[in-house]
């Protein structure tokens, strides 16, 4: 399943394929971010200078810097991508500059950090729960319905929502123990 994901928003574009090399992934990619930058606001040009620092002030902190272009369009969108090579090839790459897109990646074994990794569990659970497909196709069929229908009433994601309070508050129940790390769940005397 191929899969953009809008976490502010929680609207997600998914194609099902039976295979995800660059000649399938790429164009699906390139056609969708179209569509996705047809509906952002037109970009304001900046001085170059200015422009410039912005796209560097993204890539501070990285491990692994892009060179970036001599000339750059105004930065127009953050595009978060796993690590997979694929995502990195230089083609790719350049033409996500083109577009005034940079792309991030996250960390090697932290998938855990993509949210579209967490969105695409939800999907694949509601679409697949119960059922006993017998085709590729049918997979397919149902993985892109289960997006349709989630779009019709989307939930946005936002790092340490309803989840991270909830771990808080049981976290504040609880009463250490002479600091060995255990806890208990009421005050010992």
């Amino acid at each position: 399943m191929l899969i953009l994901f809008h976490p502010a928003s929680g609207h997600v574009r998914v194609r099902g394929v039976t295979s995800g090399t660059n000649a399938v992934l790429h164009p699906w990619l390139q056609q969708t971010l179209f569509e996705v930058l047809d509906t952002l606001p037109v970009a304001t040009p900046l001085p170059p200078a200015e422009n410039r620092a912005i796209w560097e002030h993204w890539q501070e902190g990285l491990s692994v810097k892009w060179t970036l272009r001599e000339t750059l369009p105004p930065l127009r969108m953050l595009l978060v991508l796993d690590n997979l090579s694929r995502h990195k090839t230089l083609k790719l790459v350049h033409w996500l500059m083109e577009q005034g897109m940079m792309p991030l990646y996250t960390p090697v074994a932290g998938s855990w950090l993509n949210m579209a990794e967490s969105i695409q569990r939800i999907l694949v659970r509601r679409a697949l729960a119960g059922q006993c497909p017998t085709s590729a196709a049918q997979i397919i069929e149902w993985l892109e319905a289960t997006a349709r229908g989630w779009n019709t009433h989307p939930t946005s994601f936002v790092w340490g929502g309803k989840r991270k309070a909830r771990r808080q508050r049981a976290f504040a129940r609880r009463h250490p123990l002479g600091g060995s790390g255990a806890h208990t769940l009421q005050v010992l005397q």
